[in-house]
């Protein structure tokens, strides 16, 4: 038992060193940017909409960028007409945030419940995920509860979770996280189609949202890309733009939110 102990120990002290042995700076990883870009991720983060009609014109895709190819194309391979960029620093010294913080932080999928947009249409601020749980699999949405906080991160992870959509109603989502890079990334993929009145509006498969964590020098990295295929029909009809960004802001404004008050 004993040296069952301190074999975990020693593995460990060993991912935590090989961690910290390479940490990266932010522009090594997103160098020359804009000084306004640059100052926006370090203040209330930079969000950016763009379209397969006009180009994507993404952050994390240019020659001059260190982001895991993987990471982007997992949005784009699924050929969303719509794609956001988001990108955010949560500043701090390294060691302050572990990837075992981002991980439990993104454990907490009740905590999504009630978090608010602003609803042009209601003019207000509301919830835009009224209900917020883990189910069981994709076949079975019985209610489970959200496990305790975890000691060791899992080689990669897969959960299922209902969300009550403000718009979409009952919407039900795959989540999958693994260590990628320096980092962890966590993908939100829609495994049933997103409704609104009964009428798919986002088919299953349709709708991705890719996160990715690092601990960098500065802090905590959080690069996020959403894309979603929607019909002509309905793209004529909603902001299409606004609809993506306001549900990748809230998924990434809770990870942030559970990583800084995670104590």
């Amino acid at each position: 038992m004993l040296k069952k102990i301190m074999l975990v120990l020693l593995f460990n002290l060993l991912c935590t060193i090989h961690v910290y042995a390479q940490l990266r700076a932010f522009d090594s990883i997103f160098p020359n940017l804009d000084n306004d870009i640059r100052a926006a991720i370090f203040g209330d983060g930079y969000l950016k909409s763009s379209r397969r009609t006009t180009g994507f014109n993404l952050i994390g895709r240019a020659s001059t960028s260190d982001i895991a190819p993987q990471i982007i194309n997992a949005v784009l391979d699924k050929g969303p007409g719509y794609v956001v960029e988001s990108i955010s620093v949560i500043p701090g010294e390294p060691g302050d945030i572990t990837l075992l913080d981002v991980y439990n932080a993104l454990g907490n999928i009740r905590d999504l419940k009630g978090r608010l947009y602003d609803s042009h249409t209601r003019a207000q601020a509301v919830p835009l995920f009224e209900d917020a749980t883990r189910i069981m699999n994709d076949r079975q949405s019985t209610a489970i509860p959200d496990p305790p906080p975890a000691r060791l991160i899992p080689k990669n992870e897969t959960v299922f979770i209902r969300l009550r959509d403000a718009n979409f109603g009952n919407s039900f989502y795959r989540g999958e996280m693994a260590l990628i890079q320096n980092g962890l990334y966590y993908t939100l993929t829609n495994f049933r189609s997103l409704t609104y009145l009964f009428v798919p509006v986002i088919r299953e498969e349709k709708f991705i949202a890719q996160l990715y964590f690092e601990p960098i020098n500065e802090g905590t990295l959080i690069y996020s890309i959403a894309g979603a295929d929607i019909s002509d029909f309905f793209a004529s009809r909603i902001h299409v733009d606004s609809a993506i960004s306001k549900r990748l802001g809230v998924i990434t404004s809770w990870a942030i939110d559970g990583i800084v008050n995670r104590n």
